[in-house]
């Protein structure tokens, strides 16, 4: 089972890999929205921004995300840590039910680039 810190290291990883991506990628990231990611069998939830095409972690808490984030994640350490890693796809893992992806209509059409 991944650890908090390797969760937040996948974390700033990401956040890395989207400020490297191309264009497109770019593109679609480059939203300015609060943003929540539940560590569901460590029950902790990171929040924090997606701007300017980066991914900015501003807290750690305990439980579910307390307010509702405008893009909210929700998956097992295990499985950020793999998708970080390339090991699993975020696509099929989001269409096998292993991520949730709960965001405004808009947004999900400007992130689907990132599928």
């Amino acid at each position: 089972m991944a650890t908090i810190e390797e969760c937040r290291a996948a974390l700033d990883q990401l956040s890395g890999n989207l400020a490297r991506a191309g264009e497109g990628v770019r593109s679609a990231t480059a939203l300015d929205r609060s943003l929540s990611c539940h560590i569901t069998d460590l029950d902790q939830t990171f929040t924090g921004r997606l701007e300017g095409g980066r991914i900015r972690v501003d807290a750690v808490a305990p439980g579910p995300p307390r307010a509702k984030a405008e893009i909210r994640l929700a998956m097992t350490g295990d499985d950020l840590v793999s998708m970080v890693g390339g090991e699993l796809n975020f696509a099929r893992a989001w269409a096998g039910g292993r991520v949730r992806l709960e965001a405004g209509f808009r947004d999900l059409l400007r992130l689907r680039a990132l599928l």
